[in-house]
């Protein structure tokens, strides 16, 4: 086969397509278009093909491909990923979106999924049987993508990250090779790939433990006007310092979604998940915060979990255009309490949210050396994320985002969340992820480039380059 650099050409596709049991789409195809699509419109770009894997024996194809003809990959597990990393141009698609089985051992708690999967297909094979893993908030986003990069949701003051419930991983590398990785074999890949990102290989399953969660949960939204924010705000820094684990919190300033039927007034809501079966302890624990800031309006009680986990999915829908910052904290005193409600009270249209997660409690128990995530110590991780229809306003609103990340600067913590970055390029996107990480956790990471992908064939992400120049 003849292999020419940075080019597919027609045999070497034809060759390819014959090699796969799933699907090969090129452009003139009639599902290509809307097959190459991501979550963020904003990434509007032309891979010369994209393939649907339905084996493993797929992923091993198309790796096998790309290094040969030198073309760019890019791995999308649900293509939700808001820097657009789930597709590239002129190069080779891996949709993985096909193998997304769940399997579920109840007996272990073990959750075995496919890289494809969701988390709506998660939650929906896990309530049945009692059982959650820890993930995000949106149930279209993909477990692959979510879990190599953290995984902040729900159950983090419970429960952790998702990736403090990863246990093991199938992994095809850069070199083809089929590596089982768990704490016994290969542990140093699994400490990498507990918020590496996809920098290491191709994940085709992962291994979860489970925690067990009765659905229905109780959960709730406490609704506050404008003028009733910076003293809850202080409520909030107070009655978080001292819950219990079993309360999660996550506190957003925006104005809602047509569909919530909330007015067209920006709001502050403070959503909350209780896991423990003891709901009355739950309820217990709310009014240790109304009694202090009673809101203006709420809603709270039991829902089953699989509903409460899919409640925000009808306000990302797939195209949105969107830009995301983010910054960890542990200060909610006067100075960044005037940030954060200074540029909330400039929210006037739909589209743009201030997401404050609360984490401490079970996150905060991992050893800050146990996984790539960057920072164990903040209390609290908040996040700037637009999402928006009208292509002129990208601008605004992408610098709506970074003039806000601007004035927390001073206040941020070690480190940043790699699955809320936004799309940045060149020595810019490679210094913004090696401040993310940290020097101490960057090298390690670097090591493990080193060792597994030192041509950096894993590239579409936020990279970690090796260390030493790839190969020709």
């Amino acid at each position: 086969m003849t292999t020419h650099q940075g080019t597919l050409e027609v045999p070497e596709l034809e060759d390819l397509r014959a090699e796969l049991s799933g699907v090969l789409l090129e452009p003139d195809d009639p599902d290509y278009d809307d097959a190459r699509r991501v979550w963020n419109g904003m990434v509007d770009v032309s891979p010369r093909a994209l393939v649907r894997a339905w084996s493993t024996e797929d992923v091993d194809h198309v790796i096998d491909t790309v290094r040969r003809t030198g073309l760019p990959l890019a791995v999308r597990g649900g293509g939700h990923n808001i820097a657009g990393h789930g597709t590239v141009e002129g190069g080779i698609v891996l949709d993985m979106s096909p193998l997304r089985d769940v399997s579920v051992d109840p007996d272990r708690r073990l959750v075995t999924v496919g890289a494809g999967a969701t988390l709506a297909d998660v939650d929906a094979a896990t309530a049945p049987h009692g059982l959650a893993v820890p993930v995000g908030v949106v149930g279209g986003t993909g477990i692959a993508g979510l879990t190599l990069g953290g995984g902040v949701g729900w159950l983090t003051h419970s429960d952790g990250l998702t990736i403090d419930h990863l246990v093991a991983a199938e992994l095809v590398t850069a070199e083809g090779e089929h590596l089982h990785v768990d704490e016994q074999t290969h542990p140093d890949l699994l400490w990498g790939l507990r918020g590496g990102g996809g920098n290491f290989g191709v994940v085709t399953s992962f291994t979860f433990r489970a925690r067990p969660l009765r659905s229905p949960a109780y959960v709730g939204n406490l609704v506050y006007a404008r003028p009733h924010w910076r003293s809850t705000l202080r409520a909030v820094d107070a009655w978080t310092a001292t819950l219990p684990d079993a309360m999660n919190v996550i506190v957003s300033f925006l104005v809602p979604p047509p569909q919530f039927e909330m007015g067209d007034e920006a709001v502050m809501i403070v959503a909350f998940a209780w896991a423990s079966d003891d709901h009355d302890e739950g309820r217990a624990v709310v009014r240790d915060l109304t009694d202090t800031a009673p809101p203006d309006d709420e809603e709270t009680g039991p829902l089953p979990w699989t509903q409460w986990q899919t409640a925000l999915d009808e306000a990302f829908p797939k195209g949105s255009r969107g830009y995301w910052k983010n910054a960890s904290l542990s200060r909610l005193d006067d100075e960044v309490l005037e940030v954060v409600v200074s540029y909330a009270e400039q929210l006037t249209w739909v589209g743009t949210g201030i997401d404050l997660h609360h984490l401490e409690g079970a996150f905060a128990r991992v050893p800050e050396d146990a996984t790539a995530f960057p920072n164990r110590s903040a209390r609290f991780w908040l996040n700037i994320y637009g999402f928006w229809q009208d292509p002129e306003e990208d601008e605004r609103l992408s610098d709506f985002a970074r003039r806000m990340h601007a004035a927390l600067a001073p206040f941020a913590e070690q480190g940043e969340y790699v699955n809320f970055l936004g799309a940045e390029r060149g020595a810019d996107a490679d210094q913004r992820a090696r401040a993310s990480y940290g020097e101490a956790t960057w090298r390690r990471l670097v090591t493990l480039k080193d060792q597994y992908d030192p041509d950096n064939l894993f590239r579409g992400n936020q990279n970690i380059t090796p260390s030493r120049p790839a190969r020709s």
